[in-house]
């Protein structure tokens, strides 16, 4: 079996994989990076649905962090270090333009995934850094908190420094496994039990069929449980053959997710958030008036699509032929009540095969956020979705990957470890 000296691996070359490869190279180390796949960068072609929303115009250190929840702080280091403005005057500076879309997201000029994979392919190259495809670690071989090779199907890697960028196990058609989980344990690791982020929900309501493909603009949408609202947000959201999707959705699936092992929860959309319940109720009585012989289907098509028409008017049992003067107080008030708080009966998340990122990962207690090392084995380091930490949507979670996998990188180049380590 061959055997290749390196100062510096790095496995996975996904987002945070790459990034963290060319960081490295910089200090003119050199660099292997591993991917198990035929190629690099799978994951990220699909991004942001194959355009790669590569970051989020949020600039503030502090207010992206937040996004991230009680462990946003320690994204802290690796944004100050390198974060959104660094990430876009990277990618400029290597002539791929950016624009920015709703919600402050970023993305390439050209609205295609491919040309910033090609982007790193070129750099890598430049930097002389090692690509390997199709290679799969068969072991990591560590003695006292201390890396001393990997094993592959090909060849043993010695190395001064690894990086794990192997990423969650969201998508598993792009190759998510959960290696780095369980290399990661074998070597004293704690994982945080991964969970499905980001993903798609399911519905108990046979309805929804008759809405696939609806996408509704601005609506709230509020989560009960026990009677209790546990949370409320307003975005876009879409009808799926069997559920909801859309950003609202994917951003509140996680809680949803924790909720749900706690009982039953269920969800209501107000399709009308910015009129209160009085004020459409006034609004819909005075066209009942004015248009007496009008037919219910026709006034409640200046509120909402025809299809959720057809919807809710069977669930409120109304005939959508039914003229607006022979409709009843109480069926207008019932009307009023599916308009501001549409019941809908949750059955589950999609899973890891819908999932856009992985909730759980590596124990943030264990690694340095200033450097990205482990606590407990002193010439490896993380990077990416491995990592315990999962955001929004909107470019944030391709941010993580940027920051700690260039953070990564840098830090395992940085001859105070390299000294360190020679000196155990």
């Amino acid at each position: 079996m061959q055997i290749l000296h390196y100062d510096i691996a790095v496995i996975g070359a996904g987002a945070s994989g790459l990034i963290a490869a060319y960081s490295a190279s910089l200090s003119g180390h050199k660099v292997i990076l591993l991917e198990k796949n035929h190629t690099p960068g799978i994951k990220l072609l699909m991004t942001g649905s194959t355009r790669c929303n590569i970051t989020n115009e949020e600039a503030d250190a502090r207010k992206f962090a937040d996004k991230f929840g009680k462990n946003g702080k320690f994204l802290l280091s690796a944004l100050f270090n390198f974060g959104v403005t660094e990430t876009i005057d990277f990618f400029h500076s290597n002539s791929l333009q950016t624009k920015v879309e709703k919600n402050g997201k970023i993305f390439p000029e050209s609205g295609n995934a491919k040309d910033v994979l090609s982007l790193f392919i070129h750099l890598l190259k430049k930097q002389n850094v090692s690509l390997i495809s199709n290679c799969e670690i068969k072991k990591i071989i560590n003695q006292k908190n201390h890396i001393e090779k990997l094993i592959t199907d090909k060849n043993e890697i010695f190395a001064k420094n690894y990086i794990i960028c192997t990423g969650g196990l969201s998508y598993p058609k792009t190759g998510a496994t959960g290696d780095g989980y369980l290399w990661a344990k074998n070597m004293g690791h704690s994982i945080q039990e991964p969970e499905p982020a980001l993903t798609p929900i399911l519905i108990h309501d046979l309805w929804v069929k008759k809405l696939e493909g609806l996408s509704l603009k601005n609506v709230e949408i509020s989560i009960y449980q026990n009677n209790k609202k546990k949370d409320s947000r307003s975005g876009d959201v879409l009808f799926t053959d069997k559920g909801l999707s859309g950003p609202v959705i994917l951003d509140m699936s996680k809680k949803i997710g924790i909720l749900s092992k706690q009982g039953n929860v269920q969800l209501f959309i107000n399709f009308k958030p910015e009129i209160d319940f009085n004020d459409l109720d006034k609004i819909i009585l005075k066209d009942f008036e004015k248009n007496p012989m009008k037919l219910i289907k026709n006034i409640l098509s200046v509120f909402i699509p025809p299809r959720l028409i057809s919807v809710i008017l069977h669930l409120a049992e109304i005939s959508p032929e039914k003229k607006c003067h022979l409709i009843t107080k109480e069926e207008r008030k019932y009307l009023l009540n599916l308009l501001k708080q549409f019941p809908i009966k949750i059955k589950g998340l999609l899973g890891f095969n819908k999932a856009i990122i992985t909730s759980g990962g590596i124990s943030l207690r264990e690694i340095n956020s200033n450097t990205m090392q482990s606590k407990i084995i002193n010439n490896l380091f993380f990077a990416g979705e491995i990592i315990d930490l999962d955001g929004p949507t909107g470019g944030y979670n391709l941010q993580l990957c940027w920051s700690t996998g260039y953070l990564a990188g840098e830090s395992a180049s940085i001859k105070k470890y390299r000294t360190q380590i020679n000196a155990d």
